[in-house]
């Protein structure tokens, strides 16, 4: 039997469901280790809120990871500037929601860990608390010296994935953005990752285009002819199983995606309201590109349901079986 490997946590804004789900996790085992990076004293104020039996404890990284023992959280300690309030957000703590970021991510860096996990954060929350952030998924790519990532979301069963060509760009800015060289970077970082971290020999990419209809031969827009289509074409000629452009009204109905392994989208809402509507609450955002593993949720920070227990946690349940799951893929 392999070892167990050390997840890290982060859950994100202090103020929202992060801290709660991250608490529901520690009550069940789990056959990894779970280390959450984060104010001990909030955690622990949020668990009795919620009515949670949860010993928040330090985590002592001269031990090996060991399974997780449901009604205990290891924690690597950084404070929040401010005292946390569930459902109230408070620019004052946007420095440490940052922060635990970075060690997280470092930790998984420099070995320590194997794979790291983030709650959602409050974009807006942290840009005007100083913090220059627009996602996780760029921000860890810089933190890691890593290429351009890519942002995929997957169904827990693997049948349904959608690939990003842009991430999180305004709609006017899409169509400049998309460059044969970028695209091609999108279709060989996504195809390398099914191979790697799912165990996909030969995978199978379906394209959309950018336009209603896929441009309709240029009716309707030039970037599948001029763009689109040559990255594609590119790489079918490196030995790339790859087919496109798709027009992306139809690219998502159940037998069209049954020829692909995954939809590369052309931009953000193109691509992730068809994978939420058919699994919200069981689609994990996965980082690709990075030489770190890292998962996320499918969800916001949800601040009207922070502390209330309301909260679904069945997308941070399947984030962190993901991210182990690669872990072991990978031999991390």
């Amino acid at each position: 039997m392999s070892a167990a490997k050390r997840l890290i946590i982060t859950p994100g804004e202090p103020a929202g469901v992060g801290p709660d789900l991250t608490l529901a996790l520690a009550q069940h085992d789990w056959p990894f280790e779970l280390v959450a990076v984060a104010d001990p004293d909030m955690l622990a104020q949020r668990s009795r809120a919620l009515g949670y039996a949860i010993d928040v404890t330090d985590i002592d990284y001269n031990q090996p990871p060991s399974a997780h023992r449901a009604g205990v959280l290891p924690v690597d300690p950084i404070a929040c500037e401010r005292p946390v309030t569930a459902g109230q957000l408070d620019t004052a703590n946007a420095a440490y929601v940052r922060q635990t970021l970075d060690r997280g991510c470092d930790r998984c860096l420099n070995g320590t860990a194997d794979a790291l996990v983030t709650a959602p954060v409050h974009k807006a929350t942290l840009t005007r608390g100083g913090e220059a952030f627009n996602g996780h998924t760029q921000y860890l790519a810089a933190r890691c010296h890593a290429p351009p990532p890519v942002m995929l979301l997957t169904t827990a069963d693997g049948s349904f994935r959608v690939a990003l060509a842009t991430m999180h760009l305004p709609l006017r800015d899409v169509a400049n953005a998309l460059t044969v060289d970028g695209l091609r970077h999108v279709f060989r970082t996504t195809a390398a990752s099914l191979q790697q971290d799912f165990g996909i020999a030969a995978p199978r990419l379906l394209v959309t285009g950018l336009n209603p209809h896929a441009g309709e031969s240029g009716t309707l827009g030039a970037e599948e002819i001029q763009t689109i289509a040559p990255a594609i074409e590119a790489e079918k000629e490196s030995g790339l199983r790859i087919t496109g452009p798709l027009s992306a009204d139809t690219a998502f109905i159940d037998d069209n995606r049954a020829g692909g392994d995954v939809v590369v989208a052309m931009f953000h809402d193109q691509g992730l309201p068809a994978i939420k509507y058919a699994g919200f609450g069981r689609v994990v955002n996965v980082t690709l590109g990075l030489p770190i593993v890292r998962t996320s949720v499918d969800h916001g920070t949800a601040v009207e349901l922070a502390g209330t227990g309301h909260a679904d946690s069945a997308s941070l349940f399947t984030a962190v079986e993901t991210a182990a799951a690669i872990a072991n893929s990978r031999g991390a």
